[in-house]
């Protein structure tokens, strides 16, 4: 079993972890399934919490796997059912935290595929792109859509992003449920960390 293990929780940027490990963060709009595939990830329960109440995660939530890097569980974007100030302090938060984490390595960006390409989660997209931040697609819930009716969402996800992006993002399909798409994510992960390792890439700066 991969070893992981809660480090806290911070409410700025400035009290997350020392950046010394690469860090990979999870981010989606809110009821898409996040704390799910987290737990999912390591085949755990209750590491990440969820809720029936979608906008459940409020703060930068940082998790040690294996003594060499960070996973990072961000709040969800998009919750309508908070004040403006709430959202606003959420959208500064996540901002921040994204363009000023020097060893954040990737954002995988996490899209419901039941359904077609939300404004809001475009808007995100394409704001990482404009930001020059590394992120991969992850689908979720595959388990309750047709392969049919999946590899049509996709398709047009792709064309979507086609039409600004001369390279598509790294693209995963996921069920917590039946624990797909977890080990190609972990897999990506440990090269990439091997890669880092290899060139000896140093964050603490």
């Amino acid at each position: 079993m991969i070893s992981v293990e809660f480090v806290k929780s911070s409410l700025r940027w400035q009290d997350c972890p020392s950046p010394s490990l690469p860090e990979y963060s999870f981010i989606g709009r809110s009821n898409v399934g996040k704390s799910s595939l987290i737990n999912a990830l390591f085949n755990r329960k209750n590491l990440a919490k969820t809720s029936q109440t979608p906008g459940k995660t409020q703060l930068i939530n940082h998790f040690l796997v294996e003594d060499s890097w960070y996973l990072t569980d961000l709040p969800g974007y998009g919750y309508a059912r908070v004040s403006k100030v709430e959202r606003k302090r959420f959208e500064k938060l996540i901002t921040q935290y994204i363009l000023n984490r020097k060893n954040l390595v990737n954002l995988f960006v996490l899209v419901d595929s039941r359904h077609v390409p939300q404004k809001i989660d475009m808007e995100f997209i394409e704001w990482c792109g404009e930001e020059a931040v590394p992120f991969s697609l992850v689908f979720t819930k595959i388990d309750k859509i047709n392969p049919r009716d999946l590899q049509e969402k996709l398709d047009f996800y792709k064309q979507e992003l086609s039409k600004d992006w001369a390279e598509l993002p790294k693209i995963y399909r996921t069920s917590a449920a039946k624990k797909e798409g977890g080990v190609e994510i972990l897999n990506w992960i440990s090269i990439t960390n091997e890669y880092l390792k290899n060139n000896r890439v140093k964050f603490n700066r």
